[in-house]
């Protein structure tokens, strides 16, 4: 059990001292100095990894050429115009006990970009039958700034999620969110792992810190208390880490990031997934090295709160044995 803190702290303090009981001090240090160090910086550390969002004139000149094309009201009401996706994993060596169970699948909410794509997503899930909910990141619009809004508007979606959801950060969340958000309900996983048993049967579950803009991931650590023979599935925000989750053993991957391309061409030909992986990562359900992936499009929005020719879902993922 954490210790309770020390009641003469600062705010700012006490926010360090949590971080380090619950992450350890090392990684408590090194995801604060990394977001205080690139904060708002188009590129983050790697030099590669890119933030549209913090390039400022960018929201404004997209929705310039969408109003100018008529493409904007119609990109706003698709970003709404969300449908809940039934997705079905055979799994070879999945337990008895989970054969037909169910997984929602929420990412990239960004729940302070649009108060109308928020109430349609709580709406939607209110409704649906899952055995558990998995979050894979993106639950503020910004990647720098307060974090008041995205955690009100998360407080909000946890009232509406049955059980306890487990969830990771995604690229656009601080690590100052991990109270707050633990404090609602939410069960993080930051290069962690549970465990959830059936009729003495039992599915593992992985989830890493964010792999795309911080490189604070540690598939190793997240994995140590997983047996070899084990199912199990890895939550992470974006595809791009997974040759390395393929190897290390996971039969199952989940993840968003990017938004399958949230502005494609006809046909959903994304103009950019924002990803450093293939485009065959970039949306749905894929394959690599014995491993099954899906990589959702996701709720919310980013940049702008417009949608061409790629959807927002939320997923729904039914894992079955397979004979295979």
């Amino acid at each position: 059990m954490t210790a309770r803190a020390p009641t003469h702290l600062s705010p700012d303090d006490l926010l360090a001292y949590r971080l380090s009981q619950r992450l350890g001090p090392v990684h408590a240090r090194q995801r604060l100095g990394i977001e205080q160090e690139y904060e708002a910086r188009v590129f983050g550390q790697d030099h590669h990894s890119f933030h549209l969002e913090n390039w400022t004139s960018a929201p404004a000149l997209i929705r310039t050429c969408l109003r100018l094309s008529g493409l904007l009201h119609r990109g706003q009401d698709n970003s709404r115009d969300l449908r809940v996706v039934d997705h079905s994993f055979r799994v070879p060596g999945l337990p008895a006990a989970f054969d037909g169970f169910r997984i929602l699948h929420l990412t990239d909410l960004h729940v302070d970009m649009d108060e109308l794509n928020l109430k349609q997503v709580i709406g939607l899930i209110r409704e649906v039958d899952y055995d558990l909910c998995v979050l894979t990141g993106d639950y503020r619009k910004l990647t720098w700034g307060p974090i008041d809004a995205a955690l009100d508007g998360m407080a909000r979606l946890r009232r509406a999620i049955r059980g306890t959801p487990l969830a990771v950060l995604g690229n656009h969340d601080s690590i100052r969110m991990l109270p707050g958000l633990e404090d609602q309900g939410y069960r993080l996983l930051l290069n962690e792992s549970t465990v959830i048993e059936r009729n003495g049967q039992a599915l593992y579950i992985a989830g890493v810190d964010d792999a795309h803009f911080y490189k604070v991931h540690n598939l190793h650590k997240a994995g140590d208390d997983i047996p070899a023979e084990a199912t199990s599935l890895l939550l992470s925000h974006t595809p791009e880490i997974w040759r390395e989750a393929a190897h290390a053993g996971y039969r199952l991957f989940l993840c968003g990031h990017t938004h399958g391309g949230q502005i494609c061409l006809p046909g959903g030909i994304p103009v950019t997934l924002d990803s450093d992986c293939p485009r065959a990562l970039g949306r749905g359900h894929w394959q690599h090295n014995g491993m099954q992936g899906y990589t959702s499009p996701g709720c919310g929005t980013s940049v702008v709160n417009v949608r061409l020719n790629c959807p927002p879902e939320i997923t729904r993922h039914t894992l079955l044995c397979s004979s295979g």
